[in-house]
């Protein structure tokens, strides 16, 4: 089963960003996030990270025909 609930770790290894990089999504709120513990711990919900994952895509791929790039004008081919 998996979890509800990821940590920035697996936050950071999902998106293959650093600690900062996640940390500052979440205290931006750009990606929701919840505090959990004592040591009020960030929580992303796993849905929450999908939706950002999404979002982000959309992002992109607005982006992209605003310019009139493509995909393979970004790789350099």
């Amino acid at each position: 089963m998996s979890s509800r609930f990821l940590t920035l770790a697996d936050v950071t290894e999902v998106l293959n960003i650093s600690a900062p990089q996640a940390y500052a999504l979440v205290r931006s709120g750009e990606l929701p996030a919840i505090q959990i513990g004592g040591r009020l711990q960030w929580r992303v919900e796993s849905t929450e990270l999908e939706k950002y994952i999404q979002r982000m895509y959309e992002q992109t791929r607005a982006r992209i025909s605003s310019d009139g790039s493509t995909i393979d004008d970004a790789a350099g081919d």
